[in-house]
């Protein structure tokens, strides 16, 4: 795989989402939680929703959905392209602790799979 900046790039398949290259996967001892930054490229296809992302890199990940947060998207126009960042905390408390509360209701509620927030 490429380095960049000294790291190197790791690829995720999202299946029908597309793909993404993981551009920065930091440890953030502090908070207790991975800070990941990847390039999600989706060409041809619209923005993956957010609950859905969350749900592939949970999986992708091997953590329980809970524990992921995505916390921003930001799509290049016309390109087919997202920056996207993402938290795991090491367990659901922390996260509730740190996360603000806007942002766990976009991402679907604690627990996106029962349908409740």
């Amino acid at each position: 795989m490429p380095a960049v900046g000294g790291q190197t790039v790791r690829k995720l398949d999202l299946g029908e989402m597309g793909w993404a290259e993981v551009v920065r996967d930091w440890y953030n001892p502090l908070v207790k939680r991975r800070e990941i930054i990847m390039t999600l490229h989706h060409e041809l296809k619209p923005t993956p929703m957010r609950i859905l992302l969350r749900q592939a890199l949970a999986e992708k990940l091997g953590v329980d959905v809970k524990r992921v947060y995505v916390r921003e998207i930001k799509t290049e126009y016309g390109v087919g392209r997202s920056r996207v960042r993402v938290h795991v905390y090491d367990t659901v408390d922390r996260a509730l602790q740190f996360e603000p509360k806007h942002i766990i209701e976009r991402n679907g509620g604690v627990d996106p799979l029962a349908g409740e927030g």
